[in-house]
């Protein structure tokens, strides 16, 4: 299925809107990026590409940082991989199907790629970004970064 996306040329202020440039400013920062993200969504993979399934996951925000849990049991850390970025968080890696004796009757957990995405509304310290694996949890923890301060600004004569 794909979306439609109606493309926007110029920017909100050169349509007529009448908002304060800092919110402007921040609702087209929000119009692009959801423009991204429909974009992003609308392609198809190819039917020969394995398909990715997204392990359970929780995300916490606190004054300082966002917590994502994400269940990855009978995972090990070398299978997977955390990346932060400016605005997102992905959790991906493969679970590998172990080998077992007998013919399969029921199957109930997932096995191959795996996974987690999710967007982040404020700038966060990339560098600073921790995990750890315990009892088959992911904690990784994003430290959000510190917005400027107003200050004021003497005049020089």
């Amino acid at each position: 299925m794909n979306l439609p996306i109606r493309h926007r040329p110029g920017s909100l202020l050169e349509h007529g809107l009448r908002w304060p440039e800092p919110m402007a400013a921040e609702f087209e920062e929000l119009f692009d990026r959801m423009s991204r993200f429909l974009q992003s969504a609308s392609i198809t993979p190819s039917l020969t590409e394995a398909m990715s399934w997204a392990p359970p996951a929780d995300l916490h925000e606190t004054d300082g940082a966002y917590l994502v849990e994400c269940e990855l049991p009978g995972i090990q850390r070398k299978d997977v991989d955390v990346t932060v970025g400016e605005h997102e968080v992905s959790i991906s890696g493969e679970l590998k199907e172990q080998e077992r004796e007998g013919v399969p009757r029921r199957r109930g957990r997932p096995t191959g790629k795996f996974e987690y995405r999710a967007l982040l509304p404020v700038d966060v310290k990339s560098e600073d970004v921790t995990a750890s694996l315990t009892d088959g949890v992911l904690t990784v923890t994003i430290p959000k970064a510190q917005p400027a301060k107003p200050r004021h600004i003497e005049i020089q004569g």
